[in-house]
């Protein structure tokens, strides 16, 4: 006599495969949303407006970015409670330097500000422009005893 206990054997049917699949393609689709996600919110927004163009112009970019680096000259940058930039410039020979520079905002949501900067008490620099609140990049240039150096700078 057989007990009414004994279990089925299980079958693998048509409905566990489509489970399978919808739960896999849900898992992928979710996944690509939140990258995308991720990747426009953190995208810096660098472009060129032709590559080829850009291309042609690489090798002078690496010539005047190691003769930048060779001048041995820093920059530190903070925002002050008004919106303010306060560069510290550190490096032999910027007793004269004179300081230029751009706010750019990294996704484009605002435009790109224009910044000028006069010596302050110390020999720092600061902005006559305010920045707004927000993340932004600035592309600080340096003139001095005829050197040009540039640097990119986050606040």
């Amino acid at each position: 006599m057989m007990s009414s206990l004994a279990q089925k054997p299980f079958r693998f049917t048509g409905w566990h495969m489509s489970a399978i699949l919808v739960a896999f393609f849900a898992v992928v689709i979710a996944v690509n949303i939140g990258m995308a996600r991720l990747a426009g919110s953190t995208f810096s927004g660098v472009v060129v407006e032709n590559s080829y163009d850009a291309s042609q112009q690489f090798d002078r970019w690496l010539d005047e970015a190691a003769k930048e680096q060779a001048l041995g000259w820093h920059a530190q940058v903070a925002r002050q409670a008004d919106g303010h930039v306060v560069v510290t410039l550190k490096g032999k020979g910027l007793d004269q330097a004179v300081l230029t520079g751009e706010g750019w905002h990294p996704l484009g949501q605002l435009a790109d500000r224009p910044l000028t900067f006069h010596r302050i008490a110390g020999g720092d620099f600061l902005s006559d422009q305010a920045l707004p609140d927000g993340r932004w990049r600035l592309r600080l240039k340096v003139a001095a005893q005829g050197h040009i150096w540039r640097a990119n700078e986050m606040l």
